[in-house]
């Protein structure tokens, strides 16, 4: 086992310590990549031979540094590769590393039901379990051929592959992944999503303002954490009849200032002009991210702007240096 998936247990709104813990797993190897908001992979190659333990080992050592240092705790699954790494995390629990050893990975894989397989889709999945391959054992026993015919040349050989174990993925060092929730793509774009249910349906335009703040300070947080800016912000507002209103508006220039979201936050939602609305769910998408150091920012010479960015800083720094709890949410509203 080399590979580490590292998960840690951050609240919500405090994804912008990522960037420590990062650091943190940098100590014991160079080659991490990040999976925002509150993860990452981890290559132990080296470090297994350098500290004269095994990634489980490592993996039990990490932890107790993140709750010593950060007050943070973390899930690990750890195997040969990326993949199976990822799928031990999913066995793992606080404590408990889940782990694939080499040489197990059929055995790890073949009780799973297909579905549990990264990039299988529902689609892929039924068409699987109508012809009775509903578990990788299945799928790693079925011929290339029969498999090729039922998704496709290509899907097929890396079905085919990775049921039997086969993990050809590598960590990016450095790289940004994207997880299955939280950081999510659409149209082949990356987008950073932030929700906020209410625990019964909301009249109160107050409170439905509270929680447009409370997502885009956190999207900013996340923004910010990753050293990117959106071009773009979506409001998504769920209504107690299930139905929904989306409305977007592409912001005067990228950014990941937590104010700036803000306020186009509550511009999109005082467009919709809601009258007693029952609201259910509120919810904030950043799209169009690209990297912080492409992006231009424009002087105002509004102190104002420039006092709440500098806070915004110090914020951050705080995160960083103090854990995800330095900083309350709802502090930086301007």
């Amino acid at each position: 086992m080399t590979i580490l998936c590292v998960r840690f247990q951050l609240p919500p709104m405090y994804e912008a310590a990522l960037p420590q813990l990062l650091g943190l797993l940098e100590e014991f190897t160079p080659v991490v990549e990040a999976l925002p908001p509150d993860g990452a992979l981890a290559d132990l190659r080296g470090a297994e031979r350098y500290f004269g333990r095994d990634a489980v080992q490592l993996a039990s050592v990490i932890r107790v540094r993140a709750l010593a240092l950060y007050g943070v705790d973390c899930v690990i699954g750890a195997g040969p590769g990326p993949m199976l790494a990822r799928m031990a995390l999913r066995d793992a629990r606080p404590g408990l590393t889940g782990a694939v050893p080499e040489g197990g990975e059929r055995d790890f894989l073949a009780g799973k039901p297909v579905a549990a397989l990264p990039g299988v889709g529902t689609a892929t999945a039924r068409t699987l379990c109508e012809y009775g391959l509903d578990t990788l054992g299945r799928v790693a026993a079925a011929p290339l051929s029969t498999l090729q015919r039922l998704v496709g040349a290509r899907a097929g050989r890396e079905l085919h592959e990775k049921a039997n174990g086969v993990d050809r993925g590598r960590v990016v060092p450095n790289g940004v992944s994207l997880p299955h929730s939280r950081l999510r793509s659409s149209g082949g774009t990356p987008i950073l999503a932030a929700d906020r249910p209410f625990d019964r349906d909301e009249l109160d335009p107050g409170r439905h303002r509270r929680a447009l703040l409370s997502a885009a300070e956190e999207l900013g947080a996340r923004l910010r954490a990753v050293d990117k800016v959106c071009r773009t912000l979506t409001l998504t507002v769920r209504y107690a009849d299930r139905s929904a209103t989306t409305r977007s508006r592409t912001l005067p220039e990228p950014t990941a200032h937590s104010a700036a979201l803000t306020r186009t936050a509550y511009d999109l939602y005082g467009a919709l002009g809601l009258q007693r609305a029952r609201v259910r769910s509120i919810a904030l998408r950043a799209e169009g991210l690209a990297p912080a150091e492409l992006a231009s920012h424009q002087l105002t010479f509004d102190p104002v702007d420039e006092k709440v960015r500098r806070i915004e800083e110090v914020a951050d720094r705080a995160r960083a240096k103090f854990g995800p709890r330095a900083v309350m949410p709802g502090s930086l509203a301007a």
